[in-house]
């Protein structure tokens, strides 16, 4: 049976079973939230570069503003976001700061992403 284009079940039979174990690994509400608010940081193609740049060096602003030929306020504003959601982290040296990523997540969820897209241009 379709239903507005997507397949369904030609009858209704619920597996409790099943059922069962999802709601015993279903995370709860508030970090599904939390998850879904961490997505939405990726969904920005400005910080997506930002992160790109971030993956092969520690850099400043300046030099972000200029890999990614930008303004340094946009820059900062996008860093800014990217820091308060702890994807970067950054470090003074003399009148400079530095940022990288602030971790192997960001670098696993990223590439992950870039994974998943290119398999769906390879089939």
């Amino acid at each position: 049976m379709k239903n507005n284009g997507i397949e369904c079940c030609d009858a209704v039979e619920i597996h409790a079973s099943l059922l069962d174990i999802v709601k015993e690994k279903m995370p709860d509400e508030d970090a599904l939230y939390d998850l879904a608010e961490l997505f939405k940081i990726f969904g920005d193609s400005t910080r997506i570069r930002i992160l790109f740049v971030l993956f092969e060096a520690e850099v400043c602003v300046c030099d972000l503003a200029q890999a990614l030929h930008m303004t340094q306020s946009a820059i900062s504003h996008q860093l800014r976001i990217l820091k308060q959601n702890k994807l970067v982290k950054n470090r003074r040296e003399g009148k400079s700061i530095f940022y990288s990523l602030a971790d192997d997540h960001v670098r696993t969820i990223i590439a992950q992403g870039l994974d998943h897209i290119q398999e769906d241009l390879l089939h």
